[in-house]
This record gives structure tokens, sequence and C-alpha cells, in this order.
């Protein structure tokens, strides 16, 4: 074994406390604590596993015969900062007035006066959980879908305490409560399920669980949040068809959700407004990227003919803001188009036979700031100053690390010209401990690095 090979053992070893692993593993003694020892060797960056015969293309528009829905009952009335905010299918506007205007769609309209007495032409509905609606933004209900930038989890669901192979530290509910409402996640088959995973490259790497347990979560968060809209990527790790997934898909229940477009593909003015996705009750937009056969499931959208991305895996802290997939892109079509920024910094390493990038949490903190040389913030507005208007999707790791917690969604509302004003990040965690893991993550895995790379 090369010292090379012996150094980057060690650094795996470490980060990789608590992570169950199939192959490769040796169990050695670390400060007295018993580690999972992975072996390997230091690899270049490289793009050779991009497919280069996965890319859908149309030449005509399709027309599947179908609208974005007919006005729910649903009632979107909703308070906050003290405001009272009405939503209507149009449009959404704020108000000083004593009076909250209860609108539901097209089918009642009810007046509620300050002391909460009310008449209404329907039953009472059930009260959500959100106060204010439009994704945290009463002004986003006015925007069309594609005019709005989103802070996006890359590898939502991998999510494993000091694990190599983690890319987040909160889990899926906290999330979303943060305010994250792009989820993107990969998906492989297991040796010994009929039920796909999520899975990091490989099961033997690091094992999300099935897929019906993440998507089930996710589904019970968007029916107690009746005013957001959430957008899930399904990366298609076996390059599977479909019909392997949707069974698997359906029986979570989330169909009841999805959006389903009227054209294929979808152009940025194709795309319905917050309000209007939020009030027929398509509130669930579900992208795959490759394979996607939207003839057979028109709900499950083909990415990259309506979405582009820049280089994944990024490597280079100025994050060029170019197309990488799918390559060959005319600029003019994808100035048409949904674009996602990834703005998670790695760096990459050779385990099990399988290249695996790692998210380089030595410089997180520069990574998600809101500005600066390397941050999200910087990159987001380079990207619009490129392409004429801004990302749809900053797709970070460790999103509730950065300059400061939250500045992943201070970077985004700024492109989105609003303000932020949440607490983040974790619900669950106290204030202590949530400064302790900022703080003690980022040290101790930027001290591995530096000294592995010194060493080497």
């Amino acid at each position: 074994m090369t010292s090379i090979t012996r150094r980057l053992g060690c650094l795996l070893g470490v980060l990789s406390l608590g992570t169950s692993l199939a192959h490769g593993e040796a169990i050695s003694t670390i400060n007295g604590e018993e580690v999972t020892i992975l072996t390997g060797t230091k690899t270049e960056h490289s793009t050779t596993s991009i497919p280069t015969n996965l890319y859908q293309t149309y030449t005509t528009r399709i027309t599947l015969g179908t609208t974005t829905g007919t006005e729910s009952s649903i009632i979107a009335s909703v308070s906050g900062n003290g405001t009272d905010v009405a939503l209507t299918s149009a449009s959404a506007s704020e108000t000083s007035s004593a009076t909250l205007s209860y609108l539901t769609g097209t089918n009642s309209h009810s007046t509620s006066t300050s002391n909460a007495t009310a008449s209404s032409t329907e039953s009472p509905k059930p009260v959500p959980t959100n106060t204010r609606p439009c994704n945290n933004y009463p002004e986003f209900c006015d925007r069309k879908y594609s005019n709005i930038t989103e802070v996006g989890c890359h590898n939502s669901p991998f999510v494993r305490a000091n694990s190599v192979a983690a890319n987040q530290q909160l889990a899926v509910i906290d999330q979303l409560n943060d305010g994250v409402r792009f989820l993107q996640a990969q998906i492989q088959f297991t040796a010994n399920d009929s039920v796909p995973h999520f899975c990091h490259t490989t099961c033997d790497l690091l094992d999300a669980g099935p897929i019906t347990e993440w998507l089930t979560t996710v589904k019970d968060w968007v029916v107690a949040h009746p005013y957001d809209v959430v957008t899930i990527l399904l990366g298609n790790g076996n390059y599977s068809t479909p019909d392997f997934y949707v069974p698997h898909i359906e029986k979570t229940g989330i169909l009841r959700y999805v959006f389903t477009p009227p054209v294929i593909p979808m152009a940025l003015d194709d795309w319905p407004t917050l309000s209007h996705m939020i009030l027929t009750g398509q509130r669930v937009v579900m992208f795959m990227d490759y394979m996607a056969n939207q003839t057979a499931y028109p709900w499950l959208l083909d990415q990259f003919s309506q979405m582009w991305e820049t280089p994944f895996d990024p490597v280079d802290q100025n994050f060029p803001c170019v197309v990488q997939r799918p390559p060959d892109l005319p600029a003019d079509q994808a100035k048409n188009r949904l674009y996602l920024m990834n703005h998670n910094l790695n760096g990459e390493a050779n385990l099990l036979g399988n290249a695996l990038s790692v998210p380089d949490l030595s410089r997180i903190n520069v990574t998600n700031a809101a500005e600066g040389f390397g941050s999200l913030g910087l990159a987001a507005n380079n990207c619009r100053s490129d392409w004429g208007r801004a990302p749809n999707v900053l797709n970070v790791d460790y999103y509730n690390m950065g300059e400061y917690p939250g500045s992943v969604f201070e970077a985004a509302a700024k492109v989105n010209n609003v303000t932020y004003n949440r607490k983040c990040c974790g619900e669950e965690a106290s204030s202590a401990d949530r400064i302790e893991a900022m703080l003690k993550v980022p040290l101790t895995l930027g001290l591995m690095w530096a000294a592995f790379w010194t060493l080497v």
C-alpha cells in the first residue's frame, strides 16, 4: 500500500464513523475507537462518466391535451409578520387593513374581520401549518414558476453524521421547514431488494433507504403545507426505464399533488404562476434526469429538454456558468429553459472502485456565503449577468452551513429581489447545538483535508 493510499484510507476512516459498508472494510482503532477504514487512491476530476446518448430532443412541441387544472377549494388565507395577506388565483397582495379576505379559487369568497368572525359559503377547511404563501414569499405568487430562484439540496436524502458519502447534515423535513424547495436525489437498485433505494453512486457506500420512505415523508410535508410548491429531481443512477420506478412512486400518494404540464417540452413562458399551481393543487414538480418518458408518464418531466445544468461536482471556485448538460446546447435554446446552478465544491476520491465526489467542507463557509469570491451569491449574480436571468436552482451541499446560518437563503433572496428574515437552520436543534455543528464539522474535516494534501 502506498503512502498516499494509507493517508487516504485513514482520512476516509475518520470520516466514515457510523457508516455501514458491504465491501472493502477493515476495522481498526483510532484514538481508542473502532472505525471503518476504506482504502482507495487519489484520482483527478473527470467528466467521462457523463452520458452522451441519453439526451432527448424535440423538433416540435407536443400538446398533451391537458390543462394545469381547475381551481380547487383550498382556502388561501394567511397572515405573516403582522400583515394580512390575500391570495387569489391571479395574484397576492399585502394590506394593513383589519379585514382578511378568504379566497377559495373560483368557487367562493368569504370575508373575516379582525375579531375572527366570518361568513362563508363553504364549510370550514383545515388550517394549514405554514403562515405565508408561495414558498415563504407572497411576492412569488404573481411570478411564474420559471421566474423564481430556489435553494436546492444536492443529494437531499444523503444524511449521515461524519460520513464521507453524505451531502447534507439535516434531514428532509428540516430542509423543507428551513425553506429548501428543490430536492435532488439519486436512485439505485440494491442487490437484495425489489424496491429502488436512494444511494450515493452505489448502495455499498451510502444507502438512504427505499425511495418510498423519503417520498412519503416529502408528501406528508406537502399535505401539511398547502401554499408551497416543491420540486423533486430524481437522478436515474441505473438508467432504468421509468416503469421500474413509477409503481413505487405511486404507492407514496405523492401523485395526488403532482404537476402535469400542458405541453412538452415546457419553455419559460409556458410555466404557470405559483398561485395558480397552489390553487389547482398541482404543487409537486417532478423531474427525472435520464430516460423519462413523458408520453407514458407526462408528470415525470424529462429534465434536460426543459432544464440545463452548470458543471456538476464542481472543483473550480470560480464556478463558471456554462452549460454542461445537455452537451452542445445552443445558447438561444438555453435561454428559453430553466437552469440549475451546481454550487457544491468538491474533491474526488476513488472508493471501492467507484469515483466519489467528496464535499470540500474546509471551504463550505465561503462556498455557501451570500457574497465574496467563491460564494453562492457571487456565482448566482455571475450567472444572471451571463444569461440575462438568475438561475432557477442554487444546488448546494450542507445548506445549513455557510457564512452564517441561512446565508444560502440570503443569496437566493437577493437574486429574487426579496428580503430574507427567517430563522435557520433545523427547528429541532437548539441555537447552541447549531453553532457547535457549524463550527465542528467544517473545522474537523478542513484540518483533515489540509493534512492530506500537505502530506501528498
